[in-house]
């Protein structure tokens, strides 16, 4: 497991039980005491939760912190991303932009966009192109995932059914050549398929990591996907595969 997931898996862990003892982690998460040792000194450092007596506990304003620690992950990778998919948006389109930081690093590049409707079911999405008066903000109702700022459930995939969308921007938990976008849960699937039906065009934001994982469900297959945007260290067996299968892979 590498270090990133290891450290998601350690703030999920804590935000169910609140404090969480070395030995009790290792064996959550599957890997030794002296990984949890160093991850948590690393992460205390980082200032993503607090230490304690034989373990760690949450520290205030964890959402946020969470959310920042995401950011974090990647992010010189993200940023160019997110500048190369904006090259996909027209003016005067319909687009959606799921909740993620990926897709996140999309927006400071929308800037001076003319006659743009973003569609989206992430909180942190329209709070950001709220600063952005040029652009019309629609947020799909639902339930609130709060670790991921997101709106879920049958009022997301129900608003959808109201828009005609040109362009999908996604990031996604895994991207399998083969398989297609994969999501880490079950209980998320419906919504997360549901946004990513019927639109005339589907960009995938992914670094390279995402090629590394995947999820239990899948989302979409692989001729769903029109573009991948990611990062130069994509495995070239996976890039080789999805361009064999239709798909634009641009590296940045």
């Amino acid at each position: 497991m590498l270090s990133h997931e290891r450290k998601r898996e350690v703030l999920r862990h804590l935000r169910s039980h609140g404090i969480g003892q070395v030995n009790e982690l290792a064996e959550a998460i599957g890997v030794s005491a002296s990984t949890i040792r160093r991850d948590l000194k690393e992460m205390d450092s980082q200032g993503l939760l607090t230490r304690v007596h034989g373990g760690a506990s949450l520290i205030e304003n964890d959402l946020e912190v969470a959310h920042m620690a995401r950011q974090s992950e990647h992010s010189a990778q993200k940023r160019r991303i997110g500048e190369a998919a904006t090259s996909l948006v027209k003016d005067n389109s319909t687009i959606l932009i799921t909740g993620g930081t990926t897709t996140e690093a999309m927006l400071p590049f929308l800037h001076g966009r003319d006659g743009l409707t973003v569609l989206t079911n992430g909180l942190n999405v329209a709070v950001q192109l709220s600063r952005q008066a040029n652009i019309t903000v629609v947020v799909l109702g639902g339930i609130l995932r709060h670790a991921e700022m997101s709106l879920l459930g049958p009022l997301a995939e129900h608003a959808m059914e109201e828009f005609r969308v040109d362009t999908a921007f996604t990031g996604t938990y895994g991207l399998d050549a083969s398989v297609g976008l994969t999501g880490a849960s079950v209980h998320e699937a419906s919504t997360d398929r549901k946004l990513l039906e019927g639109v005339g065009s589907l960009v995938v934001l992914a670094d390279s990591t995402k090629f590394t994982q995947r999820g239990p469900v899948r989302l979409a297959s692989v001729e769903q996907i029109d573009v991948v945007i990611t990062d130069s260290g994509a495995p070239s067996s996976a890039v080789h595969e999805l361009r064999a299968g239709g798909v634009d892979v641009r590296l940045v």
